[in-house]
């Protein structure tokens, strides 16, 4: 690869060290192995205290953060809930499994076939209690969403940890609504604390409008809402004991539910916070740079729990693996908006492929209609001529064929360099890297869908 390898000091120590061989022997140990929890937002990009936002009042979460592992460049493998969780609860792309398609397989059984399996039957078979938990404080409560695109008998034993046999390691999820649109957002606002419109922080692609500062702040609410209910799990688990031997991860399903993010494969559209802390066995406060995927986190549950990768496998270990050069994502149908597109994340370059460039941004899409109004304020302003080159971007009839964008000079993707000269060598080197991806793979993008999307 030709992006660089910006790796600090502390990270190469921790990554080369004699670390891993600890997690290896603890984890073979069946007395020894640590419970797992998941914390999962929805909708949640890295607007978050420890990520150096300026209006998050996050201090769990960066507590978590001071008290772990914190990755800067995590993505998810898709920038929408069900095609992501496909992925993640798997350890397979989405585009391998035939789960890409945003809802689908709704209306007839779909099921995993070859090598792929819930990640919950691998842990259930070496002894785990699996749990989605629901109640575990007064007022705050998960979801239990799952929402894969396939058939899944039993994903989870059970709704707390507290269900499980006495010794009994757990590996459990906490499902989170927020910040997901709709009642998540309504509830945020009625938190005494709430962010200013006017101080909200507005990326060069929305039009400044009070419209468009008012959907920001309430999503930057939801985030900090968010955070409370994350503090009230940590005590809950701090209750009953069981905290200080939880690997915890803690990340969003996809990226940011804002205009050019969720359903787009820019930055924020799957770009994700990760925080892993496991006391005593993780260093505290460490930062790393290098890309991973969500993936690597079903590939650190297995291994934290000693169970060995099975043959056929995407993600990767975090602590115990060669760091990536990049990460790829998928974006394909959402709900009734068909799409295709694929991108290479790198540590520095992002490559796009648009399948479909005579497809706008702005095809119809129901949600995105009904639950983004900065959208309606781009038409409006489009058509009166009033958008700015950046903002008027996403609203051009076409997409490009290529996108390539350096994110050390252009951190918002907003100047494609794809037909740039001095490019070329890179651009070329970047298709190459998701030729091989899309071969690799098994890329099942290109597959017409034979049943309806609703």
């Amino acid at each position: 690869m030709s992006d660089p390898h910006h790796t600090s000091t502390s990270r190469r120590a921790f990554l080369c060290g004699g670390f891993p061989a600890i997690i290896r022997a603890r984890a073979a140990s069946t007395a020894a192995r640590p419970n797992i929890l998941w914390i999962l937002g929805d909708d949640l990009g890295v607007e978050l205290g420890c990520y150096g936002h300026p209006l998050a009042h996050t201090p769990n979460v960066d507590r978590l953060a001071a008290e772990g592992v914190r990755f800067t460049q995590a993505h998810t493998t898709a920038p929408v809930c069900s095609a992501s969780r496909s992925a993640f609860n798997v350890g397979l792309y989405q585009t391998t499994t035939g789960t890409h398609h945003h809802r689908s397989h709704r209306r007839t059984p779909y099921h995993l076939s070859g090598e792929a399996r819930l990640l919950t039957d691998r842990l259930r078979e070496r002894g785990y209690f699996t749990a989605n938990v629901l109640d575990f404080a007064p007022g705050v409560r998960g979801t239990g969403k799952t929402d894969f695109n396939f058939e899944a008998r039993q994903p989870f034993d059970g709704t707390h940890w507290n269900q499980r046999r006495e010794g009994q390691p757990f590996y459990a999820q906490v499902n989170f609504q927020a910040p997901h649109k709709g009642p998540a957002f309504i509830a945020a606002r009625k938190q005494k604390r709430l962010v200013d419109p006017a101080k909200a922080p507005l990326a060069p692609y929305w039009p400044d409008h009070p419209v468009v500062r008012d959907e920001v702040a309430n999503y930057l609410d939801a985030v900090n809402m968010l955070d409370t209910q994350v503090g009230a799990l940590l005590e809950a688990l701090r209750r009953d004991g069981v905290l200080e031997n939880t690997v915890v991860f803690f990340f969003g399903d996809n990226g940011r539910c804002l205009i050019r993010g969720k359903q787009w494969l820019y930055q924020p559209g799957t770009h994700v916070p990760l925080v892993v802390r496991w006391p005593g066995e993780l260093p505290k406060g460490t930062v790393r740079e290098d890309p991973v995927s969500i993936l690597d986190v079903t590939a650190s549950t297995l291994a934290f729990a000693g169970i060995p990768l099975p043959p056929v496998f995407h993600g990767q270990p975090l602590f115990d693996s060669r760091p990536r050069d990049h990460v790829v994502t998928a974006r394909d149908r959402c709900d009734m908006t068909v799409d295709r597109i694929r991108c290479v994340r790198g540590r520095r370059y992002a490559y796009i492929r648009n399948l479909m460039p005579d497809r706008p941004y702005t095809q119809f899409n129901e949600y995105i209609q009904d639950q983004y109004p900065t959208l309606g304020v781009m038409k409006e302003l489009h058509e009166k001529g009033r958008l700015t080159p950046a903002q008027a971007l996403f609203m051009q009839p076409r997409k490009p064929e290529v996108e390539f964008y350096d994110r050390a000079s252009d951190p918002h993707e907003i100047h494609n360099l794809a037909a740039s000269p001095s490019h070329r060598k890179l651009v070329a080197e970047y298709a190459g890297i998701l030729d091989r991806w899309t071969a690799e793979t098994k890329d099942r993008g290109g597959e017409p869908e034979t049943e309806p999307w609703s």
